[in-house]
């Protein structure tokens, strides 16, 4: 486990969403993240594990758990270890009833 918490735009470097930090940082000020349903401007803002971001890059929505901060931006196979994509959790029937 790496440290608690770190800057959004840090972390939007590490898990691979954006190339550059910099490009992180124009998705925060652009208004295209949010964090636990908040929309954020600066990216110097810090995120830990438990919370939720939703990122708006590239013409798709994607909704991320933080699992962990990680301490560097390594290959993409580490990158994936650090959120739970919230996207691909398959719906869940109501009680009662089935998914066809």
């Amino acid at each position: 486990m790496s440290e608690a918490r770190i800057r959004i735009d840090k972390w939007l470097w590490h898990v691979r969403l954006v190339k550059t930090r910099g490009l992180a940082a124009d998705l925060v000020t652009g208004g295209h993240v949010r964090l636990n349903g908040t929309r954020l401007d600066k990216p110097g803002r810090a995120i830990g594990p438990g919370d939720v971001v939703t990122v708006v890059a590239g013409g798709r929505v994607r909704v991320l758990r933080v699992l962990d901060c990680g301490l560097r931006r390594g290959p993409a196979s580490e990158a994936q270890t650090l959120y739970a994509d919230l996207d691909a959790v398959p719906p869940q029937p109501a009680p009662g009833e089935q998914l066809s």
